[in-house]
């Protein structure tokens, strides 16, 4: 397998700017030349840890990498930008990890019809915002052709600006304030959603208090309404953050055997992604 990284800031010096220093790691299993694969393509998956627009999870980076290279994906990590750098960075530096995907597809083996996002909590609000509006000003101004996901995975995601039931500190670290009147609408991604956004994985527990399960519901709901297919998981149990749900990212008081059910979600993403949208 090839590890490795790639500065965005030096791919693009327009994401670099203000001292941000924005990167992917990329991980590619090696094709296997014995059993005639070498040029065997791959499906790719793209993560968004999650930290709220503060800063990126670690448990959410090569933890979740290596369930997907389990399943023979190449991986690509994104650290993007966060407080005090504003949107729309964000929303540019995964368009610029898809350009990357798609300029060294041959080399890497991807399979561009493929290629997934899956975000975690704040990430789950970049993966959602992407999907929503990939082909927004503010991106097609830097990247042209900026390219759309195949299929969008989102994890206990922050998704609404709705003061009832916003996870406040993600929306003052993304914009710098609090959104207030049309701005509301405009970051809440169950308001973008359109019959053109890709299919989608959900889940999130019940228990959550930090992101209320309510954001999950509510961009259900918006899919639903536009008839975009996807697939919701609420578990009953678990704290927010909750990652693999395994020792591997979680401390023993966090994971009891209620906590465990939701442990699940990784098969049952198995199981939609193949039958879905692999």
């Amino acid at each position: 397998m090839r590890v490795f990284e790639i500065s965005l800031k030096e791919k693009y010096e327009f994401l670099g700017y203000d001292g941000r220093e924005p990167k992917m790691v990329c991980y590619l299993p090696y094709c296997l030349e014995e059993m005639g694969r070498e040029n065997e393509k791959r499906p790719c998956m793209v993560v968004c840890p999650g930290g709220g627009y503060a800063r990126c999870s670690e448990r959410e980076e090569e933890p979740i990498a290596l369930k997907f290279l389990n399943w023979g994906f190449n991986v690509f990590v994104l650290d993007y930008s966060t407080a005090p750098h504003r949107y729309p960075n964000q929303l540019r530096e995964v368009a610029a990890v898809f350009e990357e995907i798609y300029k060294n597809a041959d080399e890497w083996n991807c399979d561009t019809n493929k290629i997934g996002i899956i975000g975690f909590s704040a990430g789950g609000h970049l993966a959602a915002h992407y999907s929503n509006v990939y082909n927004c000003g503010v991106v097609r101004e830097i990247f042209p052709d900026s390219k759309k996901p195949n299929f969008t995975v989102l994890c206990y995601p922050v998704i609404s600006a709705d003061e009832n039931f916003a996870h406040k500190g993600s929306f003052v670290n993304l914009l710098g304030t609090y959104p207030e009147g049309d701005d509301v609408a405009k970051y809440s991604c169950d308001k973008l959603v359109t019959f053109d956004t890709p299919p989608t994985f959900i889940w999130h527990t019940a228990e959550d208090q930090v992101v209320p399960v309510k954001n999950s519901l509510v961009y259900a709901t918006a899919l639903a309404d536009n008839k975009v297919p996807f697939t919701l998981r609420i578990y009953p149990y678990g704290v927010h953050g909750l990652s693999t749900v395994d020792h591997l990212t979680l401390d023993n008081d966090k994971l009891d055997c209620k906590t465990t059910l939701a442990n699940t979600w990784i098969d049952d993403l198995k199981k939609w992604m193949d039958n879905t949208v692999l």
